[in-house]
């Protein structure tokens, strides 16, 4: 496929899509004529990038992460950088805060809806 529909599947702009590519989230191919050539596995791991992203987790950590994104397969670390690790630790535990937060919000917001639906049901009887 080319860039545009990769686009278009993923709601991320052409333009953020170059960048990913830049970074080296995503690797087309390119044809002859020198067109990106996109594979269709590329729509779900951009969405995971996506996701990543809106965690907090920045393009030069998701680069690093790349082969958990894809397919379960047996992750291999050559040299464990402490640095690196006490960042993701953080990182995982901010996002297990955003995680229980936005929970904590779905909940209300359920709540809030069964509350409407139950006057909504009151005021359909009286009307009746």
């Amino acid at each position: 496929m080319q860039i545009g529909e990769l686009a278009e599947r993923t709601g991320v702009p052409r333009r953020l899509l170059r960048y990913y590519e830049e970074q080296g989230l995503i690797m087309p191919r390119r044809l002859d004529n020198g067109y990106r050539e996109y594979d269709a596995y590329l729509v779900e791991r951009v969405m995971k990038i996506r996701g990543l992203l809106d965690s907090g987790i920045p393009t030069r950590i998701i680069v690093d992460m790349l082969p958990c994104l894809d397919q379960s397969q047996e992750i291999v670390v050559a040299d464990p950088d402490p640095e690196l690790r006490a960042v993701l630790v953080r990182e995982r535990e901010r996002m297990a805060e955003r995680i229980s937060f936005l929970q904590h919000s779905h909940d209300a917001l359920t709540r809030y809806l069964e509350a409407m639906d139950v006057a909504k049901g009151r005021q359909d009887a009286l009307t009746s």
